[in-house]
């Protein structure tokens, strides 16, 4: 690839965020934010699903989908250096299956 102005400022400003990302308080405080997205995506997608009751298996099947594809993205590779990304995927993930989990304690109570 060419190293053309735009390239350049691109690079810059993944470096920045990389370094903003480098302390320990700031990566805590996004894995935390990817973890209650996650929450809300799992919490929002069980209610949107089960007020059509048509499209149930669908969601299940991408959920599932989802959650898989995720999985394979972070233990197929080698852990070799730890990716800010994958790890937020990861949270978000978590926060997802935990949500449907407790929506399923909440509908069989």
């Amino acid at each position: 690839m060419q190293n053309t102005r735009l390239n350049g400022l691109f690079d810059a400003a993944l470096e920045r965020l990389r370094q903003w990302l480098s302390n320990p308080w700031r990566r805590i405080s996004v894995l935390t934010i990817g973890w209650l997205f996650g929450f809300f995506l799992g919490t929002a997608v069980s209610t949107i699903a089960g007020q059509r009751a048509l499209l149930d298996i669908t969601v299940s099947l991408l959920l599932l989908l989802g959650t898989e594809a995720i999985n394979w993205l972070v233990y197929a590779r080698r852990r070799s250096t730890p990716s800010m990304l994958v790890d937020t995927l990861s949270a978000t993930k978590i926060g997802l299956v935990y949500s449907l989990f407790v929506e399923a304690f909440k509908l069989g109570s």
